[in-house]
């Protein structure tokens, strides 16, 4: 999370002139329900099921830019999907980095950051995660323009 992937992804869509899809966007529109709601009311398990479903949608396209959740990727079954014919990046922020991006109200509607201390969670998130993102090619976003990160990856899929 706040790592850029939105902008980033949007950027690199326009300068492919490809689509940019958002996996969070979709499973809302498509549940006319907030994500946080959906862990409220359904739970984490079938929020990650709906994450798997637009995976399996998503991989029967081609030319898109596509922006996942955080932990959608860290599923095996989601990756082998999605990396089948395309390349995946991971893109990597310093909770500092990641703290300093989200806004108060940001922080308040994400529900794997809820409690006292945000920091300290995303800390233990990344911790968790770090395995699961070294899957992939890695792509620092620390003091760089989303401009910078966008160049970047073109020169990679180059």
């Amino acid at each position: 999370m706040a790592t850029g992937k939105t902008t980033i992804g949007k950027l690199l869509a326009q300068q492919l002139s490809w689509e940019f899809v958002d996996t969070d966007e979709i499973i809302v529109s498509q549940q006319a329900m907030s994500i946080e709601n959906i862990f409220s009311q359904f739970g984490e398990e079938a929020f990650r099921k709906l994450e798997n479903e637009v995976a399996r949608d998503l991989a029967k396209r081609e030319h898109l830019v596509i922006s996942t959740g955080g932990k959608m990727m860290l599923d095996p079954l989601n990756a082998e999907i999605l990396e089948k014919n395309g390349n995946v990046f991971s893109l990597l922020a310093t909770p500092e980095e990641i703290l300093s991006r989200l806004k108060q109200d940001q922080i308040n509607t994400r529900p794997l950051l809820k409690g006292a201390n945000p920091k300290a969670k995303i800390v233990q998130l990344l911790q968790e995660r770090e395995k699961g993102y070294q899957r992939f090619q890695t792509v620092d976003t620390g003091s760089k323009t989303p401009a910078e990160v966008a160049e970047n990856i073109l020169s990679l899929l180059k």
